[in-house]
């Protein structure tokens, strides 16, 4: 089993390498999706959250109200290290879960917003990570999808700069291009993780 662990900034792209990796055959293990799971009403993650943070974060419905919860604690990041503290531990028990369902000559990708800010790297045997300028990025966060240009420079400034990032990558996908650009790079990226896993299977 290749372990690759696929990180970016937000607004990187990273969520679309993510697809094209898993089209071309890798077991994709999403963090965000599984963090949203362990919080989805009923668990016991949702009921920790709502006891250090009140019920001002539900919506009506009892879901958890992410935007309200992300505005207070992007803006805390006291705040923000407590509600990492319910959430991660969930998502590494789902994470190992999912793990140890997988072939055992997969290339699983683990795509892990906040790798380099976690110092996760030497738990992969590659790290991939999908790079853009913090302004093209930005430009996505309030233009694609709809944040303040105050909420999206909060959650940009909440996570690892783009040289710290760029410190653990092994492979780099630059993505400030078009997705014809984006496609070839992957497609390459594709090939070299498939070669490493190739040469790790005994003969």
């Amino acid at each position: 089993m290749l372990k690759v662990g696929l990180t970016g900034g937000i607004g990187s792209g990273k969520s679309e390498v993510s697809r094209r990796l898993a089209s071309r055959g890798a077991v994709v293990i999403d963090a965000d999706k599984i963090a949203r799971e362990v919080v989805e009403p009923g668990t016991g993650g949702l009921a920790r959250i709502v006891e250090i943070f009140g019920t001002e974060v539900l919506r009506e419905d009892g879901a958890l109200n992410r935007e309200k919860l992300g505005s207070i604690v992007f803006a805390d990041s006291g705040k923000l290290a407590s509600l990492n503290g319910i959430v991660h531990p969930l998502v590494g028990a789902r994470v190992e879960e999912l793990q140890h369902q997988a072939d055992e000559s997969a290339i699983v990708v683990y795509d892990v917003p906040l790798l380099a800010e976690n110092d996760l790297a030497p738990m992969y045997d590659v790290v991939v990570v999908v790079d853009a300028a913090d302004e093209v990025r930005l430009a996505r966060l309030v233009g694609i999808r709809g944040m303040s240009e105050q909420d999206a420079r909060a959650r940009i400034a909440a996570q690892a700069d783009r040289e710290d990032r760029l410190k653990i990558a092994d492979l780099v996908v630059p993505n400030e291009g078009s997705l014809e650009d984006l496609g070839a790079r992957v497609d390459e990226v594709w090939a070299e993780l498939s070669a490493r896993a190739a040469a790790r299977r005994p003969r």
